[in-house]
Formats: structure tokens, C-alpha cells, sequence
């Protein structure tokens, strides 16, 4: 496992950028035009409830790195569960939100091909230094993949695409040029970049102190066994956070907000 933080999060951004190239646009967009750092609120990583890969696998990672586990979501109508980390010294290091497929929850034909996929992974994989922005550890048809996505795009999303961060995320609390959500969203629309609109451009509210909004996945190609397709790879959100009652800012998720953000990745 690593041991530098900031090395983990260089390389999860290295093989975000690789499939996602609008990340170029927007973070261009909000740095080198305004002259400001981008600031990265969280990232989020997805993965399946099976024995050593499972969502705790994968925070061991993060926990190895002084990270502590600092809240806990339910997706019903996804068949998701997640948690969200922070950073037990440093809060100005992102967050980290992990969510896992309940596969127990689904059919029997997802599960066995989800088990099948998996089988092929090496016993030590979850464990290396690399683990988190891997990529695939196994060979998929098309055919396989567009099964899984009538059934749950998360499955079928984690198996064309592995392991790497599903999406960065803007700090509009960071921006100085821009003081809403809104703004940030005409920003990318002129950019040429398309918003999840899913539950609205914008989902959340200063009530539950938190608004988000993020594009639409980039199309990227994937090599699958039987040729090369283009599909939803990876996206970018963006988040205001406001203060909670004591006056610091609330660091959780809104788990209403997440599900719709979860949509980013369907297909178009």
C-alpha cells in the first residue's frame, strides 16, 4: 500500500484523466483561467460486497493513511451501500466516498457473472500498492456488459472499467470567481459540457448544506473481447458545502443527492 498520501491521489488522477478527457476542460476551467488551484472536495470509487474486495478492502487503503470512516449510506432502489472517509489530521485532504453492489440483492444471473468476472483477479491484487487505479483484472464481451446494464449500470460500469476513481470533484467553496453552484454549471455548459440532470441541474440545498451538480461521463472506448466500444467512463462533479449550526462546514454526503449523482454514469 502506499505510503504517501499524495502520491495515491496523483495516480488515481493520472488514470481518471486517461478516460475521461472533458476532466482537462473543466479543471482548466476553474484553474488556469481564474489562476487558482483546483481544489478537490472527494472522490468516489465503486466496487461489489464479495469477500476481499469489498468496500472495507478497499478503504484499508485510505485507512493506512490516517482516514476514518465518517458516515454511512443506503441506496434501496440501487441495491448500494457506501461510506464515506476523511482524513483523521489533515481535513484539507479529500474525501473519499466508497459504495458497493449488494449482490445478494440481485439476480441470480448477475451474480454468477459478477463471481465469474472476479474469479479471474489474482489473490493479492486488492492489496498492492496499485490496487485502487488498477483498471480491469479480467476480460469482458459486449454482449456480457449490456447484460449487466439492464439489470444495474453500477455492475456493469465496475466491469468494463475495474478500479479507478469514478469522478473528481470541484470545491466551489474554494473557487474565488464563483459563488454558486449555478454559476459553476453556466461555466461548464459554455464550455460545451453536458450536466446530469437528474433530479435537476442541481441536487441538494443550503437546508440539508449541500448543493452538487456534475457533467455527464465522458464516451470513452473500452476493449472488450469482441472489439472496441465506446461507453460512459468517468465524470466530474462539483460541491458547495455550508455550515452546519456549530458553524463548520458540513463534511458528509446527502445520500438523496448521491443517488442522482450515481447517474452520471448511465448511458445516453
Amino acid at each position: 500500500m502506499h505510503t504517501n498520501v499524495n502520491t495515491l491521489f496523483e495516480k488515481l488522477w493520472e488514470s481518471y484523466l486517461a478516460v475521461t478527457p472533458s476532466a482537462v476542460t473543466v479543471h482548466n476551467l476553474f484553474g488556469q483561467t481564474q489562476g487558482q488551484e483546483v481544489i478537490n472536495d472527494h472522490i468516489a470509487l465503486r466496487t461489489f460486497n464479495l469477500p476481499g474486495i469489498g468496500l472495507d478492502a478497499l478503504a484499508a487503503h485510505f485507512e493506512a493513511l490516517g482516514y476514518k470512516a465518517c458516515g454511512e449510506y443506503h441506496f434501496v432502489g440501487k441495491k448500494l451501500s457506501a461510506k464515506h472517509f476523511e482524513h483523521s489530521e489533515n481535513p484539507d485532504l479529500p474525501k473519499v466516498f466508497i459504495s458497493e453492489l449488494l449482490l445478494e440483492q440481485c439476480s441470480e444471473s448477475l451474480q454468477q457473472t459478477i463471481r465469474s468476472l472476479v474469479s479471474n483477479m489474482s489473490a493479492d491484487a486488492v492489496t498492492q500498492d496499485n490496487f485502487l487505479y488498477s483498471g480491469r483484472h479480467w476480460d469482458i464481451d459486449y454482449a456480457t456488459y449490456q447484460q449487466l446494464l439492464q439489470e444495474s449500470e453500477f455492475a456493469a460500469w465496475v466491469a468494463a472499467w475495474g478500479y479507478r476513481a469514478n469522478h473528481f470533484t470541484v470545491s466551489n467553496n474554494h473557487l474565488s470567481e464563483f459563488d454558486s453552484i449555478e454559476q459553476i454549471n453556466q461555466a461548464v455548459k459554455a464550455a460545451g459540457l453536458s450536466l446530469n440532470t437528474a433530479g435537476g441541474e442541481i441536487k441538494g440545498s443550503v437546508e440539508v448544506m449541500l448543493e452538487q451538480s456534475s457533467t455527464l461521463a465522458d464516451k470513452h472506448p473500452v476493449a472488450f473481447t469482441d472489439g472496441e466500444r465506446d461507453i460512459p467512463s468517468c465524470f466530474y462533479e462539483f460541491a458547495k458545502r455550508y455550515p452546519k449550526p456549530d458553524g463548520k462546514l458540513f463534511t458528509g454526503f446527502v445520500a438523496e443527492s448521491a443517488d442522482k449523482i450515481f447517474e452520471s454514469t448511465n448511458a445516453r
